[in-house]
């Protein structure tokens, strides 16, 4: 059972920014999580009851996933000294 993957435009905003080789590793994760939104790895947000984050390297990726109707929606791309 795929999900889907919409990136908020903020998020793509920051992603677009990145260098090249940078923006295809954080969006080969983002297209994995179509299959596993849960990869190994994971870390749940506190405060926040379906919002979870990723790490790329020094970057993270937040965001929500909606089971009722099989949607990731990616809320947040930034550097880790940026995002917390």
């Amino acid at each position: 059972m795929a999900y889907s993957v919409e990136i908020r435009p903020a998020a793509y905003s920051a992603l677009e920014n990145l260098s090249l080789s940078l923006r295809r590793r954080i969006a080969a994760k983002i297209d994995a999580l179509a299959e596993n939104p849960y990869p190994p790895g994971v870390k749940k947000l506190a405060g926040a009851e379906k919002r979870y984050r990723i790490r790329v390297g020094d970057y993270r990726v937040f965001y929500d996933i909606q089971s009722e109707v099989l949607l990731i929606m990616v809320i947040r791309i930034g550097h880790r000294r940026e995002v917390y």
